[in-house]
């Protein structure tokens, strides 16, 4: 009895973990499908400002701008990492602050950490990496006020000549089951001169200088919240598939669990039988 007692309350353990699973999985969901929304109106947002920029620096020559033009030597890089939120999201977090560290190791220049996410703020701050700054503070539906915080801090840090260059690490959101650790660099920024449109004229007011002012503002901006977006989709979905996972291994647990209990209750009505059996036949070789 007291083996079947254990059993029971172990099934009754399971129940409320997978209620618990089924629950996050919902919310998971519910998150990713807003954040993808906000992602596919971001897209050709970010894309159209990236080919303004190509344009202006394509079309015309010994244009210059304090975001495109590069530092004298890279002594400083300064990483932003992307990590969730919190953790029960597989091997997103870890993923990621794996690849950073090889981009680290695999360079010689001194460098500083900043990091967009709770899980950073609890972790990282306890490893060897040279933190700066951590966003903790970041919805799991990012706004672009978060995003444009972020962005303000980047430039701030190239244009005062702090770090030399700037770089986003993030998982890249590809489905639902699959984000690739990615970087890209942010500052400064490279135009992509084979998108450039050479061969056509553009007549630019007030005047290209100062519309590729506003046009960079416009590109990093959206580049920061276009990333930030990316990797929260990858961790609403790593959530997703690491609790449907959850669910159905409870699911199997308490399937095992309950064929455990049935040998268990089998084992112990037979024990009983063979117990009255016994008796009945003491009690006839007595009166014998």
């Amino acid at each position: 009895m007291a083996n079947m007692r254990a059993i029971r309350t172990r099934i009754k353990s399971v129940k409320s973990t997978e209620q618990i699973t089924k629950a996050m999985k919902m919310v998971a969901v519910s998150k990713l499908r807003r954040t993808q929304k906000s992602m596919q109106a971001m897209r050709p947002f970010a894309e159209k400002s990236r080919e303004v920029m190509d344009t202006l620096l394509g079309g015309s020559s010994g244009l210059e701008n304090r975001f495109i033009t590069p530092h004298k030597q890279v002594k400083k890089i300064c990483y932003v990492l992307f990590v969730g939120n919190r953790g029960l999201c597989g091997a997103y977090n870890s993923a990621v602050l794996h690849y950073a560290n090889e981009l680290i190791g695999a360079s010689d220049v001194e460098y500083g950490l900043v990091v967009c996410g709770r899980w950073g703020k609890d972790v990282i701050a306890h490893s060897r990496l040279n933190v700066i700054r951590t966003f903790a503070e970041i919805s799991d539906t990012p706004s672009a006020a978060e995003a444009l915080e972020i962005s303000d801090y980047l430039k701030s840090l190239f244009l005062s000549g702090e770090y030399d260059e700037v770089h986003l690490v993030y998982q890249r959101y590809i489905s639902a089951l699959r984000q690739d650790p990615s970087h890209m660099q942010l500052l400064p920024a490279v135009p992509e001169s084979d998108k450039s449109e050479a061969g056509k004229v553009f007549i630019f007011e007030p005047d290209a200088a100062s519309v590729l002012e506003s046009v960079m503002q416009l590109y990093l901006n959206n580049t920061v919240m276009s990333v930030l977006l990316d990797a929260k989709c990858g961790e609403h979905s790593s959530r997703m598939t690491a609790m449907t996972s959850a669910s159905d291994s409870t699911k199997k647990l308490i399937s095992e669990l309950d064929l455990k209990l049935n040998r268990a209750r089998q084992a112990a009505i037979t024990t009983e039988i063979s117990e009255i059996v016994g008796g009945a036949s003491a009690l006839k070789k007595k009166k014998v």
